[in-house]
């Protein structure tokens, strides 16, 4: 029943989420081209390449085109504007989003002005047209054409300069930072300067980082590289990943050097690195540790309404709308779409629960079909301009398509399911950890509470990069590399303490292996002391010929996404599901009410999405899922937030971390 309630109502929306901009599809004819269509339907050929990249080049006979049918056409001349323009020289990894910001000037308006990139994409070492309202005398950094960026030694002069207007509370480092340069360099170029004053101009690099400089900041403070310092120390020092740090500091990627200025986390109780810093730098200590639990429903500030957009692969294209008879077949062969309703129906829960606390939300679904053509019509065809977050799609292709296409409007598009490492897309939030974040995790477990334990890693062949990880990171530890199906406890007992706790780490996927080394040690714990753990709790671990008993007796430890939603979730959450859908909700349910009552509280508590992970940066948490993004090196941004579960005796699952 409930499905059909949802199915129906996804019908339903087709009539109310379709855009005032009518289209049309053409199939293209022989002989047919851009201008001879474009005159066909009177609209311009940049119409048409805009809602069709891939028309740009040769047209394939029988292909679709998308055409709008109604589309308003802007032609202001450039000529008739108050504008002038600077001549940008494409950099490696520069984007139309880095550019816009640099700039502070829209994307559309880059595009207006560059009309060949509605088609393509930014080419390293192009020339393009900036364009910039003409400003009144005083403001900082006037219009002025960029030089290219020239690799410059830490021993070599810096040979060419730039001006920067000071401006109030700015700091050396904060300046050097941005310039590419040490601060005994700003300071050799300006010889004459000994206090920044604003409006003071002064001399500094052309290495120029791709975000304004920033002075004081809740979440981040600025470190000077001292020597014989390296990256993997500093990231120890500031509790943060090396990726991490590279993504904050893209100078690194050219090597970490004595004297750079880094922008690192605001760790609290760092005293301050630099004189005059310390109050600009003090932030809300209740944001600044990663580690903290957010309740972002007390922070509630921005109540505009949220545009959401879901994007699932229902495939309703292929259900009968006549027929129940074809709803219920189609659902009960189909796992992907029983997934994508149940994970709808947990949107619409999160969504109901949100007005409660005064948000509104303007909610969109389309269906994908699970095909990344029909994602790159959906977004041509609808206006996503304003929209504040997209949810979906669930699959690794369809995924990496949405958030490609709108990163011109750096609309954010969070995966929800898919484990899978994707591509780096500035606008992507991969919300479920990657099954390294999973191991990793458990690594930094063992690593923190297997102090004066004994540890032995049980790994067969197939895990040999696991065990070799293991072994760096517990040096101490013993190993058995069993080389059958099957271990016994004679060959575990000889290396067991009888003085100390054992900590048995077993890495496999062989039912066998699993099932003999568990029976063994569940025999050997009635005179040892025995914890078992793994980094991949795999379907091994879940065949019916593993002892369950044996598992809980083990208090068996492993990293996982989510918790037990049976034990977790609370009964007026359930209740509530049930009175509204006559079922009882499961893990897709709860976790589509958990990311977009995440997502909308976000919203909610900041300027916009990007806005609340700089605001916030510890952990929110909700029935089963939790979520700490953090960036990644080449962009986008991943959930590393995981729980370590353990099994106790009466086999409750309890978890073990409480970050």
């Amino acid at each position: 029943m409930k499905y059909l309630l949802i199915v129906c109502f996804l019908f339903q929306l087709s009539s109310f989420s379709a855009s005032a901009q009518e289209f049309k599809y053409h199939t293209v004819e022989a002989g047919e081209t851009v201008y001879s269509i474009a005159k066909a339907y009177n609209i311009s050929e940049e119409a048409i390449y805009k809602y069709n990249p891939d028309a740009k080049g040769n047209l394939e006979v029988s292909s679709k085109l998308v055409i709008p049918l109604s589309s308003e056409q802007k032609q202001t001349s450039a000529e008739t504007e108050d504008v002038q323009f600077i001549t940008h020289t494409v950099k490696r990894k520069e984007t139309l989003y880095s550019l816009s910001k640099e700039y502070d000037v829209e994307i559309d308006e880059i595009k207006r002005f560059n009309k060949h990139l509605y088609a393509e994409e930014l080419q390293r070492g192009e020339e393009i047209l900036i364009p910039q309202r003409k400003k009144a005398p005083g403001n900082t950094e006037l219009a002025s054409s960029r030089e290219l960026d020239i690799p410059r030694d830490s021993n070599q002069e810096i040979s060419e300069t730039r001006e920067h207007v000071v401006l109030p509370k700015e700091t050396k480092y904060g300046i050097a930072r941005k310039y590419g340069i040490t601060v005994k360099e700003l300071e050799e170029l300006n010889p004459k300067v000994d206090v920044l004053k604003p409006g003071v101009m002064i001399r500094v690099g052309t290495d120029v980082l791709d975000e304004p400089v920033i002075l004081t900041d809740e979440v981040f403070e600025f470190y000077e590289v001292k020597p014989k310092e390296t990256l993997f120390g500093l990231s120890r020092k500031f509790d943060v990943s090396q990726d991490s740090l590279i993504s904050l500091n893209p100078a690194l990627e050219d090597g970490l050097k004595i004297g750079m200025v880094l922008k690192v986390p605001n760790t609290e109780g760092s005293g301050g690195n630099f004189p005059g810093d310390a109050e600009d730098m003090a932030g809300d200590s209740e944001n600044e540790n990663p580690n903290k639990k957010l309740d972002l429903s007390g922070k509630l500030s921005n109540f505009n309404t949220k545009e959401l957009v879901v994007l699932l692969p229902y495939n309703l294209n292929q259900i009968d709308e006549d027929s129940i008879s074809s709803y219920k077949d189609a659902i009960l062969d189909d796992r992907v779409l029983r997934i994508s309703l149940d994970f709808y129906s947990g949107v619409r829960m999160a969504v109901e629960k949100a007005k409660s606390f005064g948000i509104s939300t303007q909610l969109k679904t389309y269906d994908t079909r699970r095909n990344v053509q029909e994602v790159i019509n959906i977004i041509n065809t609808r206006d996503f301009r304003n929209v504040d977050a997209v949810i979906g799609p669930l699959l690794q292709n369809t995924t990496e398509a949405a958030a490609s296409k709108l990163t011109q409007y750096n609309v954010p598009v969070i995966s929800p399911l898919s484990n899978r490492e994707m591509r780096s897309y500035q606008n992507l939030f991969q919300s479920r950890p990657t099954d390294d974040i999973l191991k990793n995790a458990m690594f930094d477990y063992l690593e923190n509470n297997a102090v004066d334990k004994n540890v032995i890693i049980i790994a067969d062949a197939a895990s040999n990069v696991i065990k070799n990880e293991l072994t760096q990171i517990l040096p101490n530890s013993r190993v058995i590399l069993p080389s059958e199906a099957y271990l016994s406890a004679e060959k575990i007992e000889g290396i067991l303490s009888e003085t100390q706790e054992n900590w048995v780490i077993l890495e496999s996927s062989n039912i066998g292996l699993i099932s003999s080394t568990t029976s063994a040690l569940n025999r050997l714990a009635r005179e040892h002391q025995i914890k078992l753990f793994t980094t991949n709790k795999n379907a091994g671990f879940e065949d019916d010929v593993v002892d369950n008993q044996h598992l809980g007796r083990l208090n068996f430890h492993y990293p996982s996404v989510d918790k037990s939603y049976e034990d977790m979730v609370p009964e007026e959450f359930i209740e509530a599901y049930k009175e509204k859908f006559d079922m009882i909700p499961n893990q897709y349910v709860v976790r589509g009410y958990d990311l977009t009552l995440d997502v909308l509280f976000r919203l909610a508590s900041a300027e916009d999405l990007y806005d609340s992970f700089e605001k916030y940066t510890g952990f929110t948490e909700y029935h089963e899922n939790k979520f700490h993004y953090t960036p990644k090196q080449n962009g986008g941004f991943y959930n590393d937030a995981v729980y370590i579960m353990s099994l106790d005796e009466e086999l409750n699952l309890n978890v073990a971390n409480d970050q």
